[in-house]
């Protein structure tokens, strides 16, 4: 055992080189200064590497390693690596549409589940086949070319100055509110712009995607995580992008079509207003829900909600049942959650956890059987499952009377294979979800699923007593389960409700930062937590006691006044 008194310390020179420590024990030696692409370029991943964690900070491939340092390599296989491939790829066709259509505006308006982001053209016809292809075929240039993304650091001025010349009015409305006296622009040939967030080093790693028309816009297709290096087939998405195009208009006529035209709207003093018109907008839509509903009664006698997590399901369907009621028509709920398997019948992932967002995590006989009974008016004997137990008991009875109508609420009410034996005839299928429309500006979108995450960081410590931390642990997880039971049965619903609200960034950020602040420094939480912070910061905050107490962001900040709310029960 060696004595203090025996270590010995002495000054050296300098190492002219500098080690990298891998996740996998592994080391890696190079010149002092040199970029991470350069040490990174001799591993052979499964999937591209286009950044990497440097000492707990994600970093970009041209990041000058000084020091030893632990690196996690990012891969297009990650969250944060397709990301920052997906930011890159769309700086790429900005820089090529520009260069074609010099007087046309191109806006990223949403993403599609396949792998793809939805564009729109304005102040130009909407793009030919044939003038799709020659942007295609541009970008796909530049890419053999492997031209560099070139990065500097500007001040606020310098860049609202650059993009006043250039005419890009919400640019130049978002930078007026930003707090930071600097940030980073980048260059591709002669297009420069700001991109929220990092490249990757050069054109050559963007090797996969494609343009397809799509309606009056067109979509730019990239690959999904899970398939890195192919572009999946682009199915229908006629209802999503109807639901997208109405949120969208709306928000051109209100003039707050940007997250900085929000930040003016309040610094004006409007912050009711657009709470009131928001909030108007959500009524006015579930009672034309409602009212549809109303006129398929004689027929229609199920109603299934569905959507992905922090989407306002539960609000949603309170609200719906409001809306029913005013017409006339008693609604009554139902819970999928009762008709759990018993926990040792419940099927586990590859990691042995329990899987109870499978199908086959429910029972459908059963669900079906009771179904059936309830339609024809029969007394049923419903489960109730024991979440602590892990085991089914005996729940309420019900009877239904003739004209009743249920209200099922869960992931997989889309899903063809829930309820095979009730007719299509009876049942009427709703989607929700939060399809943020309300971008950064034009090219940088603000993607739901951020949205969705920010909503159950804070209903999960108010509600749950989870930190951000074990929520941000959790949310991978919520979204396989969300891309293998929910979004490949989007376009079978009947209707889809937005549930997202213009103003909710500015209620949400005072109370979701100082929860992500505490996530701890050098967890792979951390990483998401100080990207989310960075987004956050964008937005002024608003006084949350505007917001009307049926709200559905009162889901999530609580307040709610229809916590307690039930539907009148079955006679």
């Amino acid at each position: 055992m060696t004595r203090k008194s025996d270590v010995v310390i002495r000054e050296v020179k300098k190492r002219e080189t500098v080690q990298i420590h891998l996740p996998d024990n592994g080391n890696l030696e190079g010149p002092r200064g040199s970029q991470l692409e350069t040490f990174l370029k001799v591993l052979t991943p499964p999937a591209p590497i286009v950044g990497a964690v440097v000492n707990g900070e994600l970093r970009e491939l041209t990041y000058p390693i000084e020091m030893d340092s632990r690196v996690r390599p990012v891969t297009m296989g990650s969250a944060d690596g397709m990301r920052i491939y997906r930011r890159s790829l769309t700086f790429l066709l900005a820089t090529a549409f520009e260069e074609l259509h010099p007087d046309a505006r191109l806006t990223v308006d949403h993403s599609v589940s396949s792998g793809g982001y939805y564009c729109e053209v304005s102040d130009h016809d909407p793009l030919t086949k044939g003038e799709l292809q020659k942007v295609e075929d541009r970008m796909r240039e530049f890419v053999d070319e492997d031209l560099p993304f070139a990065k500097t650091v500007t001040s606020v001025e310098e860049a609202i100055e650059h993009f006043t010349k250039k005419g890009n009015k919400d640019k130049v409305r978002l930078l007026t509110h930003r707090k930071k006296p600097h940030l980073v622009l980048y260059q591709l040939k002669s297009h420069r712009d700001y991109h929220h967030g990092y490249m990757v080093p050069s054109t050559g790693y963007l090797q996969w995607f494609a343009l397809y028309k799509t309606g009056s816009g067109f979509t730019l297709r990239f690959p999904r995580r899970h398939q890195p290096n192919k572009l999946l087939p682009l199915p229908d998405y006629s209802k999503l992008l109807d639901t997208f195009r109405e949120y969208g208009n709306w928000l051109n006529t209100l003039g707050i079509s940007s997250i900085g035209a929000l930040n003016d709207a309040i610094l004006a003093g409007r912050a009711r207003e657009v709470i009131l018109v928001s909030e108007a907008l959500h009524e006015g839509r579930i009672a034309e829900i409602a009212a549809r509903i109303t006129e398929e009664h004689r027929t229609t006698r199920l109603i299934l909600v569905a959507g992905p997590s922090a989407s306002g399901k539960t609000t949603f369907s309170k609200r719906l049942s409001v809306q029913l009621l005013v017409r006339g028509l008693s609604p009554f709920p139902l819970e999928l959650d009762h008709y759990f398997v018993d926990r040792e019948k419940t099927p586990v992932d590859k990691k042995g956890e329990f899987n109870y967002e499978s199908l086959k995590a429910l029972d459908l006989e059963r669900l079906n059987h009771d179904l059936r009974k309830l339609i024809q008016g029969e007394r049923v004997q419903l489960p109730d499952y024991n979440f602590i137990t892990g085991q089914r008991e005996l729940g309420e009875e019900v009877q239904l009377a003739p004209d009743q109508l249920i209200i099922l609420e869960g992931i997989h009410g889309l899903n063809p294979e829930l309820i095979p034996e009730i007719p299509s005839e009876n049942t009427f299928r709703v989607y929700v979800s939060a399809l943020t429309q309300l971008n950064l500006d034009s090219l940088n979108r603000v993607s739901t699923t951020d949205t969705r995450l920010i909503r159950r960081i804070v209903r999960d410590a108010t509600r749950r007593g989870y930190s951000a931390a074990e929520t941000i642990h959790r949310w991978e997880s919520v979204r396989r389960g969300e891309k293998r039971y929910i979004f490949p049965f989007q376009e079978n619903a009947d209707v889809m409700f937005n549930s997202a609200l213009m103003y909710e960034g500015s209620a949400l950020a005072p109370l979701a930062e100082p929860l992500i602040r505490q996530v701890p420094f050098g967890t792979e939480e951390h990483v998401e937590a100080k990207r989310l912070l960075t987004f956050l910061d964008w937005f002024l905050p608003i006084d949350t006691r505007l917001i009307p107490d049926n709200s559905i962001m009162r889901e999530f900040i609580g307040g709610s006044i229809l916590e307690e709310f039930n539907p009148w029960p079955a006679p």
